[in-house]
């Protein structure tokens, strides 16, 4: 823990905009170097300029990749493009529209020139592709819609991120990701400087450039997956942290469209992020699941003597949206995976339009809570490997009724039971959180209170431990007879897998189960490191056994 974790950022904590935006234009990467490659992990290409890792030849190259791939594919409909407020998301945005417009594609870029959140593209391509219409989704046949979100997401101010979302509007699956990463790799290796371009002025007024509202049409349909009359009925003050992100603009629109009682809490952009408290390693990280990074939000929710909190639900978003944080007056920063529990438990009791089967879907990192609130209520429960992209196919066709992953993303049906976004919505969770005060007349937090009750309360953490990179490529082939371990943490193990029990997709780790707390290893993919999760509902004693022993098993594992 960082000494200065949670507390305001200092002059010498912010980065140089101008260095930033100058290496992206005048370094080149190594590409015998592995970190300067095109790498394309659970969402998109991520790196810093000034690493060699996000460079205008890293755009140039996967740009045309993309189109390259969309056309293997047949998808010869509109590109929506989106982009969040991190310093390279312009440059980045502005060279991928420069070649798009070359090769000919049909962009359409905001119609405000502003920023865009994750779930609003999504939101387009699915709209584009038949979402809401009768015939639903179309995946297969001309004309179909995909899209670009230019965004490292949460990541600190000095990162860049590119991932391409297909016409499903969800994350790329490794099918794609992998064979537009080789290309892209391919052509910086060949020359990137031949990829065909035109000047951004003449990109910006081409035919084949449209403007998109993505705002109205993402604001004006959200009451077609929330109750917003009861949260305007019942009076619920909201207050919302955009955190200097994209959903900046959205929140003082969702307030004046939906006439709610809605505070931006704070409505300033910087791509310094100079408002920001630091979190837990000292950076400056837009992580609204953080309480060092949400720590001014919560001290806004503080009630004054004798007083009351300024608002009943506050909320936090990350750059590009697709996290929520959710702050009550009762239980300060809601932990994500206690929200997912109350989330789901209100979901599947107050939507009657949703189908009978519908399934939860969670991440297998997530909150064992899940699976106990999930038994309750006699639905089936889906467990998938790190990753919203193994959500998309159950969102698309209303057989998952709502997905959602530990680090505080998700998303959910539409009331009808039709497809909402297929990428992670951060705006609607947050949303989410003042209609279930509306209708229960409870706080979020007070139903996780509930929840314990009936279900035993849960202790969760996650930790790193080093590894080679040796060691994490064996981890993330570990078999389950590869663990000799009978107990842990003085409780018989009951599963050990590796492949997840909802798609027996592998989990590029290990996962070791008992009746009362389970741990996950998962290795790095930027750090020498592998990550444990563990859970324990013996209490936090339970817990750091459980931490300690995980250990001691993987590295039995290891060394096998």
């Amino acid at each position: 823990m960082h000494e200065r974790a949670g507390t305001p950022a200092l002059p010498e904590d912010l980065i140089d905009v101008e260095e930033v935006t100058a290496a992206y234009y005048d370094r080149e990467p190594q590409m015998d170097d592995p970190a300067q490659q095109v790498v394309f992990g659970t969402s998109g290409h991520r790196g810093s300029s000034l690493d060699g890792a996000f460079n205008e030849a890293h755009i140039v190259a996967t740009t045309a990749a993309i189109v390259e791939y969309r056309r293997s594919q047949g998808i010869d409909g509109p590109l929506f493009m989106g982009r969040d407020t991190h310093a390279l998301s312009e440059p980045a945005w502005r060279t991928a529209l420069e070649v798009l417009a070359a090769a000919g594609v049909e962009v359409h870029v905001d119609a405000r020139d502003s920023w865009t959140p994750t779930p609003a593209v999504s939101h387009a391509i699915l709209r584009a592709n038949g979402a809401g219409t009768t015939g639903g989704v179309r995946t297969q046949g001309p004309g179909r819609a995909d899209g670009i979100v230019v965004t490292p997401s949460h990541n600190p101010p000095r990162d860049g991120g590119f991932k391409y979302n297909p016409p499903h509007g969800g994350p790329a699956d490794s099918d794609a990701t992998s064979v537009i990463a080789a290309r892209a790799n391919e052509i910086l290796r060949s020359g990137w400087r031949g990829v065909a371009r035109v000047p951004f002025e003449r990109a910006a007024m081409a035919e084949t450039t449209r403007k998109h509202d993505f705002l109205t049409s993402y604001v004006d349909d959200l009451a077609n997956v929330l109750d917003l009359d009861a949260i305007r009925e019942a009076g619920v003050r909201i207050g919302a942290d955009p955190l200097g992100g994209a959903a900046v603009e959205y929140w003082g629109a969702i307030g004046e469209r939906h006439n709610l009682d809605l505070t931006v809490v704070n409505p300033t952009t910087d791509p310094t992020w100079r408002f920001m408290t630091l979190d837990w390693d000292g950076k400056i990280r837009m992580d609204c699941s953080s309480p060092y990074a949400m720590a001014s939000l919560r001290e806004k929710m503080q009630a004054p003597d004798g007083g009351s909190a300024p608002f009943d639900i506050a909320t936090g978003n990350d750059a590009d949206s697709d996290r929520h944080g959710i702050v009550t007056p009762d239980g300060g920063l809601m932990n994500p995976n206690h929200y997912l529990a109350v989330a789901i438990e209100y979901l599947f009791t107050h939507r009657p339009g949703w189908r009978e089967d519908a399934a939860i879907g969670k991440t297998l990192v997530s909150s064992a809570l899940i699976d106990r609130v999930a038994a309750g209520l006699g639905r089936r429960l889906i467990e998938v490997p790190v990753g919203f992209k193994y959500f998309v196919p159950g969102l698309l066709d209303g057989s998952v009724g709502f997905g959602g992953e530990e680090s505080a993303g998700a998303s959910f049906l539409r009331t009808d039971g039709n497809v909402w976004t297929t990428d992670k919505d951060g705006i609607l969770l947050a949303l989410l959180a003042s209609e279930i005060l509306a209708v229960t007349g409870r706080s979020p937090s007070q139903l996780h209170a509930d929840l314990v009750e009936r279900h035993g309360a849960s202790s969760y953490a996650r930790i790193d431990a080093p590894a080679t990179k040796a060691q994490k490529a064996k981890l993330g082939a570990l078999r389950p007879d590869d663990v000799a371990a009978t107990e842990l943490a003085g409780e018989a193990i009951t599963g050990r897998l590796t492949e997840a029990p909802g798609n027996g997709a592998a989990i590029g780790g290990l996962k070791v189960t008992t009746e009362n707390a389970w741990f996950a290893a998962r290795p790095s993919g930027t750090e020498d490191v592998y990550k444990i999760y563990a859970e324990s509902f013996r209490g936090p004693e339970h817990l750091a056994q459980v931490q300690d022993e995980a250990k001691k098993v993987v590295d039995a594992a290891l060394a096998g």
